[in-house]
């Protein structure tokens, strides 16, 4: 008889042990966090038929979207992940050696020892915990058809969330829709057979049509069908797969046509603890302060809030909104970014924390401009019980309608749509800017417009890269990730360097690993 113990699985690289302790699915306005408990002796076929335990697993599910930023082994925020291989910021920390793998990421020379190495672990945790979930939700219970339906389709779209990002990252991984069993291994696919099995998986639970556009206010946090189709535009525009670009374009307005979503009015409002889940808002990750229960030593472990304001802000700083803290110096953002935004660009003082001109103690790379958007502020750490500087509540937005449009936009020049309605599109996201309308607009006007609308959230470094392959466009990785003035980054970009290395640890625990070549 199967048991609901929890037992080591090995997703083909590494032992994953988590608790199921904590949830994403807090509301949007009290952000109160289920505690998911980790029932046991009961045998799986005789506990999980109620919607109260299934929707455990389903928690339990969501979890491992907060890990990154902090799992008890690394720093791997997924936003500094994403900017220190890009051109908006450096990597900074106390020293050249801090944080080394972000070091070496950064000026293109990692290694097996150097990368992103918990990322790994952290998202096929995630994959594990949705097989079970969907498992689960096909079993015979009390709970309706209806609810178990849904929380099979969330579990599938989570699922293709962790691949996307393992694909992003590594490229060729190994892939499985069911939990392994002994020894415990998969077979190591290449970038473009996991691509074509994600957006099949993907195309399916799109068509089901079982998801909300958007879920009520009291279930944010949990993925939608806006959510599907965000992922879907940005997984076929980073495989440049034009066949499918009408279909994503059919997907954007449909969003775009949905009520429920617009453009906040307020570009800086977005930021604040008050713009959470705003009309703006596709998808976030929900950070919370109060009753936090993360620490030291258990961070992964336990719900709570965001360590990443810590990370990005100034050592020993001091100002009306926040003080008695520590900021640990953690990508400082270049001078160019703030310069290259025109005067009277509304994005400019709501991305750029500056702060030149203020004493505070210097790190490595300092530049005294800070990202304001996810700036650290006592207001929200106020209510955390534990380390306040690992539980900030500000919220990760992974999806925003302001995408929407750009990538409708694009979507349209590369499909031989009108250019009207594109730049229509372009021009929305820049009233909101406060800046003047563009007369027509390029691929490339669409790629700077992007740039400056999402500075800080992590777009940047794969808007370049999938630039490679778009014919005639100027902004490209081989062209912008280039040696530095400063002698920062002394390594160029090459097309080798699409996928990270993958960890020695999953090497050695699985030697049929093939290591990407960087």
């Amino acid at each position: 008889m199967k048991k609901n113990n929890i037992n080591p699985i090995r997703h083909t690289i590494a032992f994953i042990v988590y608790c199921l302790t904590f949830t994403v699915l807090s509301t949007s306005c009290s952000k109160d966090f289920l505690e998911v408990k980790n029932p046991t002796g009961e045998p799986l076929e005789e506990y999980y038929t109620t919607e109260e335990t299934l929707n455990e697993a389903l928690t339990s599910a969501y979890a491992p979207l907060h890990w990154p930023d902090w799992d008890n082994v690394a720093y791997n925020d997924l936003t500094v992940d994403a900017e220190i291989l890009g051109d908006d910021f450096w990597v900074g920390g106390e020293t050249a050696t801090d944080n080394l793998h972000w070091q070496r990421l950064f000026n293109f020379e990692g290694s097996s020892n150097y990368t992103l190495a918990t990322l790994w672990g952290d998202f096929y945790s995630g994959i594990k915990r949705c097989n079970d979930a969907i498992k689960y939700a096909g079993w015979s219970g009390k709970a309706t058809v209806q609810f178990r339906t849904s929380m099979e389709m969330q579990a599938r779209l989570l699922r293709v969330y962790y691949y996307n990002i393992l694909w992003h990252y590594y490229g060729n991984v190994p892939f499985y829709l069911e939990n392994l069993a002994l020894p415990y291994t998969a077979p190591q696919l290449k970038a473009d057979e996991i691509y074509a099995n994600l957006i099949t998986e993907l195309d399916a639970i799109i068509a089901s049509d079982v998801l909300p556009m958007r879920w009520a206010a009291a279930e944010s946090g949990r993925v939608s069908q806006a959510f599907a189709y965000m992922l879907y535009a940005e997984m076929v525009m980073y495989q440049n797969d034009t066949a499918r670009y009408p279909q994503a374009l059919s997907y954007m307005k449909k969003i775009i046509a949905d009520p429920d979503y617009s453009l906040n009015p307020s570009y800086a409002a977005i930021w604040e603890e008050s713009g959470e889940w705003c009309s703006e808002s596709i998808f976030e990750i929900n950070y919370n302060d109060d009753q936090a229960q993360r620490d030291w030593g258990d961070a992964a472990l336990n719900a709570g809030g965001s360590v990443f304001p810590t990370l990005c802000s100034p050592n020993k700083f001091s100002d009306d909104l926040w003080s008695g803290m520590d900021g640990w110096g953690f990508l400082p953002m270049r001078v160019e970014t703030y310069n290259m935004f025109a005067e009277g660009d509304l994005r400019r003082d709501a991305t750029c924390w500056d702060v030149r001109g203020m004493s505070y103690t210097e790190r490595y790379q300092d530049t005294h401009i800070w990202l304001h958007k996810y700036r650290p502020t006592l207001e929200n750490c106020k209510d955390c019980p534990t380390s306040k500087n690992l539980n900030y509540n500000n919220n990760k937005r992974i999806y925003r309608y302001a995408e929407t449009l750009l990538n409708a936009a694009e979507l349209l020049l590369h499909t031989g749509g009108s250019l009207s309605e594109a730049t229509g599109y372009v021009n929305e996201v820049r009233a909101r800017a406060g800046l003047p309308a563009l007369d027509g607009v390029t691929i490339d006007d669409i790629f700077t417009e992007r740039h400056m609308e999402f500075v800080g959230e992590g777009k940047r470094y794969f808007d370049l890269v999938r630039a490679e392959g778009i014919p005639g466009a100027i902004q490209k990785a081989t062209t912008v990730l280039v040696p530095d003035t400063y002698g920062y980054r002394t390594n160029s970009w090459t097309p080798r360097k699409k996928y990270i290395p993958l960890a020695q640890s999953e090497i050695d625990a699985d030697p049929t690993l093939i290591q990407n070549e960087y």
